[in-house]
């Protein structure tokens, strides 16, 4: 198997696209609706994570950007590069505030998706 790529977002359809065509161009993948596989990631010990900024069961103060900080911030995971996904229109400005190493604005096309994986996975 190739690089391992952990996919949390809580759109299904979304979820389900991205894992998808990820595995297709030979990536393993983890996949979450939520984040609490953030919680065994030691276990997963993934190459990079794509972070859907609005996870709808997460509590209300905390998002993607904020999540993505919080792993930046840890010795343990800083070394992970963190992409976030969402549809906001400062995505840009989000994703650096949260430390993130790069962002997918959605929609996007498959091209764009295994493009920005590939750049953080050599």
């Amino acid at each position: 198997m190739g690089k391992k790529i952990m996919v949390i977002e809580d759109d299904t359809d979304i979820r389900e696209t991205m894992v998808y065509a990820l595995e297709d161009e030979g990536y393993e993948v983890v996949a979450s609706e939520n984040a609490r596989i953030l919680k065994s990631l030691d276990r997963h010990n993934p190459d990079l994570i794509l972070l859907d900024n609005w996870l709808s069961d997460w509590k209300s103060d905390a998002n993607g950007q904020q999540l993505s900080r919080q792993l930046k911030s840890d010795p343990v995971t800083m070394h992970i590069p963190i992409i976030i996904v969402s549809a906001i229109s400062n995505l840009k400005q989000v994703a650096e505030d949260g430390l993130a190493d790069g962002y997918l604005k959605k929609p996007f096309d498959l091209t764009e998706l295994t493009g920005i994986v590939k750049k953080f996975t050599r």
